[in-house]
């Protein structure tokens, strides 16, 4: 009885598998399939020079004009140590705002959080007491003077932006 119920599972699995690959891949739609057809696509690099050199005049002047905004953006923002950007502005922000060059990241907005509250939080990550695998992995191997650091740090944040004014 038992290999006839393996027998009909295993044949009910192979049907699946078949309509699947009739159907065209389990990942077939939306965004998600565009991404994945432009994987596996061998003349995606020539593609991608021929749209290059389509651009109109008009779409390179953007693009010029995009990166000098974000140049300026990123120099305009005020000075923060080398811990707070290798663990915490690519989530975060280079100034903690959430965002960078106009885009929304990973990381909620820290700036004006007081330096108790990050502390807390820091610790809460660590500990479990908040659910982040990414937060937990980041701050693991740090100790609790890490922590007083960076919530220092942040904590300056305001007073640092109004200096630049």
């Amino acid at each position: 009885m038992k290999n006839i119920i393996a027998g009909i599972s295993t044949l009910i699995v192979i049907a699946l598998m078949a309509y699947t690959a009739n159907k065209g891949g389990a990942y077939n739609g939306g965004a998600q399939g565009k991404v994945i057809k432009d994987f596996g696509d061998t003349m995606g690099q020539a593609k991608a020079v021929k749209t290059l050199e389509e651009k109109s005049d008009r779409e390179k002047e953007d693009d010029k004009l995009n990166a000098l905004r974000d140049k300026a953006g990123n120099a305009g923002a005020f000075k923060v140590s080398n811990a707070y950007k290798s663990k915490c502005a690519s989530c975060h922000g280079v100034n903690g705002s959430g965002f960078q060059n106009g885009k929304a990241m990973m990381g909620p907005k820290l700036f004006g959080q007081s330096e108790e509250t990050i502390y807390k939080d820091l610790v809460d990550f660590k500990t479990g007491r908040k659910e982040n695998v990414i937060m937990k992995g980041l701050l693991i191997s740090l100790e609790d003077e890490d922590f007083k650091e960076f919530a220092k740090e942040i904590g300056e944040f305001p007073a640092r932006a109004e200096a630049l004014k």
